[in-house]
């Protein structure tokens, strides 16, 4: 019996360490089984998964220049469906459902609805004062933004 790479087999777990676990195979060979490929969960002790002398169904996935067999659990048996995350969504403060921005960007905060609108017809004076604190506004947040994000200084 050869052993080829997408051949599954049957073997019996010889020994376990915190990177994975070495299975007996037959013709007296043995292969390890990362702790990456022991199931599609999280595992974080290869012992809450595997005992030795436990008999378990490998899939050879690759053998190396030095004969040494990289063996699958994960990957002999079949792929579980993918489950929704769990829960329901947050809401924001003010009950609505809000708009979701990238995680880890941080960015001016997004304002729902319309926006003020004023009471009467403005005068081009008022315009231009309210533009004109409202560029400056947001250049300086820009500015801070920059000189947060440079810390080292400039040469």
């Amino acid at each position: 019996m050869g052993f080829e790479v997408g051949s599954v087999l049957e073997g019996k777990v010889s020994g376990i360490t915190k990177f994975g676990a070495f299975v007996s195979l037959p013709e007296n060979r043995s292969g390890l089984v990362h702790i990456s490929e022991i199931a599609y969960s999280y595992v974080n002790d290869v012992h809450d998964h595997l005992a030795e002398g436990q008999t378990v169904t490998v899939k050879v996935i690759g053998i190396d220049a030095n004969n040494r067999i990289n063996l699958s659990i994960k990957q002999a048996l079949p792929q579980p469906p993918r489950q929704e995350r769990g829960g329901p969504r947050r809401q924001n403060s003010t009950g609505g459902g809000g708009e979701r921005r990238p995680a880890g960007r941080r960015s001016a905060p997004v304002f729902q609805g319309e926006p003020a609108q004023p009471k009467g017809p403005a005068s081009f004076e008022d315009q231009l004062k309210q533009f004109m604190a409202s560029s400056d506004s947001k250049l300086s947040e820009l500015h801070m933004t920059e000189k947060r994000g440079n810390r080292r200084g400039r040469r």
